[in-house]
């Protein structure tokens, strides 16, 4: 029974995998005063102790009063957490069905998750001076490791320390700091500050046309109140133009603003535009940045000393001192949602987030999520169009090259080489786009048919050349190319289909004199290299681009004329109902990329099916047409956004443990069926095994929010009561966005 206790209790949440909070005592013998909600305290948890953070005073506990155990210290006498922040991850603990320790630590910088002070302070930083930011690059021509040095610190405008410059910096860093700050281009400055204002002059900006001015008006009349809009522009139509204007206006009212983009290389850019544009201090916030960094960055924000906040997916969380708007650059892009641990979408907490603090939300893309198209149509959301693209330049055309039966080179078409001759020819960039990194996907005996496969995961082992080494792009895995067949120990082992690596040695053959960029994982690890290279293309340095994904959005290469997508098959025949959405939107986004200049641009599509239903009704009638006829097949299937899932899965070491697991699983939530919930699998996933476990999954699906999480709600508490959940490791993903 529930009863008072003498001692003053607080609910404090935990950073460990239980779900609820645990009931500590205050004052008494510990002479701990109780602590405000939000701050940080040391308690005593198993055999040792941890910092968890205060949620609330309880009346009542269900703690015998001898078995509470009292609160060490209280680390903070001010609440690390503002009230709309502790809310926020609240709401997101109790509909992701997450622990709530884990929700909360998870969002804090991990010096603060340690219990280390809210203190930015520490040794000085070095940063380029005002000259060295303005010094051209050919100054330096001869100095490379000075130039490495000034290229790293350009990265990080905020200035790095000693430290930081010894683990990233290239050997000789020191000699070249002494140097650098000889010739006056570096400076050191006190820590605790957010991105300064650019040295630069500002940008002058642009006339804005008519439906982008429509848009940011506004957008801006509804500053003050909770209203979320989904921003549809045309590739190159100047959405990042209506986000300045409205940053803009909201930071001269002294409020700030939040803008959320879809990955790390996307950043350097956006921070760099905006702050030769705004001339104000940026905050920046990615899993790039180093503790002390992300702590500077955490306090300028919820301090309010960064006007404006740029960050990936788990910035979302970051507290702010004056929140005026929330930005979701891309909001398609399956990147928002974390698919390990806490499986959050972050563009939806970014609505809930503006819904709670009385702000405006903009989702801003060319392609927008069915969700979001879903949403309009109920009057959620409202939609603002951007249908021309800026500055009079016009949409390129598209086409598809029929590949059955053509002779090919290395995957590319005689059609897609005549078309980047053509351009070499004009003095334009071609841009190749293929989703697969590595020279060939499998590496095939032609002898007895042995392919080399990964020993840990179903799947087969990539080639890549250069390294000679085969890995396993789903593990990590790798090994050297043997130079026999295991099975009948013939040589005659032949590379099977098409990564970047082999398109550029195939592009290298045909156009030896071009210059190459190739844009993948394997050639941007090194820290700045993505930024190199694309400062590269930018200055005209490359003629041929090719790369994945990382080279599909954001960008504006304004001499690019001709995209060739080399591959367009891989998404045609999935078992994901997302992957038509997905493969869309990849499609066009990459298309985007051509004729955003003042020459008129092309995209030629490879594929083995022209007359798939899908892609004749992305290139005849445009991604509306393709998203009304999706959002239809959704409904008459009662998937999202029509309906609502929510995926659990399973994996051990054992081949029968998860799907044991989950068969009790399926069953407990088939005895808690109501209005109309589903209770599918449970079924090996599409990649049964995988880092040697072995998995399988049950999806949930319900025709109504409420009713799946009051099935979630019952159908998990008896989850970690049975027996065979102790032999596999399970997680929830409500909402999924993969299935795999």
């Amino acid at each position: 029974m529930d009863g008072p206790s003498e001692r003053p209790v607080v609910r404090v949440a935990v950073p460990v995998p239980v779900r609820g909070a645990f009931d500590y005592a205050c004052g008494g013998p510990t002479e701990v005063a109780v602590p405000q909600r939000g701050a940080r305290v040391r308690v005593p948890f198993g055999r040792g102790s941890r910092v968890g953070v205060c949620l609330t005073p309880v009346a009542r506990t269900a703690m015998a009063p001898d078995r509470l155990r009292p609160v060490t210290e209280v680390l903070d006498r001010e609440p690390l957490l503002p009230r709309a922040a502790l809310a926020l991850l609240e709401w997101a603990a109790e509909y992701y069905h997450h622990p709530i320790g884990e929700v909360i630590f998870q969002s804090l910088p991990a010096l603060l998750r340690q219990g280390r002070p809210p203190d930015a302070g520490g040794e000085s930083l070095w940063a380029l001076s005002p000259a060295g930011c303005e010094s051209p690059a050919a100054a330096l021509a001869r100095a490379p490791r000075q130039a490495a040095l000034c290229g790293l610190l350009r990265e990080h405008p905020e200035g790095l320390t000693r430290e930081t410059l010894a683990d990233r910096g290239q050997p000789g860093w020191e000699t070249a700091l002494r140097a650098l700050r000889a010739r006056g281009w570096v400076e050191s400055r006190p820590q605790g500050l957010p991105t300064p204002p650019s040295p630069q002059g500002r940008d002058v900006p642009p006339a804005l046309n008519p439906a982008q001015a429509s848009a940011a008006a506004e957008v801006l009349g509804a500053v003050g109140g909770f209203r979320t809009f989904l921003l549809e522009g045309v590739t190159g139509s100047g959405k990042t133009e209506v986000y300045l204007r409205i940053i803009e206006r909201v930071v001269s009212a002294g409020l700030q603003a939040l803008v959320l983009v879809p990955e790390i290389g996307l950043t350097p850019q956006t921070v760099d535009r905006f702050r030769r544009r705004l001339q104000v201090p940026v905050s920046v916030l990615h899993s790039g940045l180093g503790d002390r960094e992300r702590l500077r960055a955490w306090l300028a924000a919820r301090d309010g000393r960064a006007p404006v906040v740029v960050g990936t997916r788990s910035a979302v969380f970051v507290p702010l001192g004056a929140p005026g708007v929330v930005i979701v650059d891309e909001e398609h892009d399956a990147s928002y949602k974390q698919q390990e641990g806490f499986r959050y979408s972050a563009r939806d907490l970014a609505v809930v987030r503006g819904q709670q603090e009385g702000v405006p939300v903009i989702l801003g893309s060319a392609t927008p999520s069915l969700e979001s198209l879903h949403n309009v149509s109920l009057g959620r959301y409202h939609r603002l169009a951007l249908p021309e693209r800026a500055a009079g330049a016009g949409q390129p055309r598209l086409s598809v090259v029929d590949l059955k039966r053509r002779r090919l080179q290395h995957g590319l078409s005689e059609a897609l080489l005549a078309a980047v001759a053509s351009r070499l020819g004009r003095g334009e960039q071609a841009l190749l786009f293929l989703n697969r990194r590595g020279f060939a996907p499998a590496l095939v005996c032609h002898a007895c048919g042995w392919t080399a496969t990964c020993e840990r995961c179903d799947a087969r082992l990539t080639l890549h050349r250069r390294a000679g080494r085969l890995r396993c792009h789903h593990c990590g895995a790798e090994q050297p190319v043997a130079a026999a067949c295991p099975e009948c120990r013939s040589e005659d082992l032949r590379p099977v289909g098409t990564g970047t690596e082999r398109v550029e040695v195939a592009l290298s053959g045909a156009f030896p004199f071009a210059r190459l960029a190739r844009i993948d994982r394997d050639t941007v690890r090194r820290k700045g290299a993505l930024e190199e290279a694309l400062a590269r293309i930018q200055a005209g340095e490359a003629d041929i681009l090719i790369g994945t994904q990382m080279l599909a959005k954001g960008h504006h290469f304004p001499n690019v004329t001709l995209v060739g997508i080399v591959d367009a098959d891989g998404g045609l025949f999935s078992a994901d109902f997302r992957a038509s959405e997905h493969l869309a939107q990849r499609i066009l986004q990459v298309a985007g990329r051509a004729g955003r200049g003042d020459r008129p641009g092309e995209v030629l599509i490879q594929t083995h099916h022209p007359g798939h239903p899908f892609l004749r009704a992305l290139l005849e009638d445009g991604y509306p047409a393709f998203a009304a006829r999706a959002l239809e097949e959704r409904r008459e299937a009662g998937l999202p956004p029509y309906g609502f899932a929510a995926l659990l899965r399973a994996e051990s070491a054992d081949a029968d443990a998860a799907l044991a697991f989950l068969g009790e699983a399926g069953a407990a939530f088939a005895g808690e069926r109501t209005d109309g919930l589903q209770v599918l699998g449970p079924a090996p996933s599409p990649m049964e095994r995988r880092a040697g476990r072995h998995r399988a999954q049950l999806l949930l699906l319900s025709p109504g929010r409420p009713a799946l999480h009051r099935a979630l709600d019952r159908g998990l508490s008896a989850l970690d009561g049975l027996r065979s959940a102790r032999r596999v490791r399970w997680t929830l993903d409500v909402d999924p966005v993969e299935m795999a």
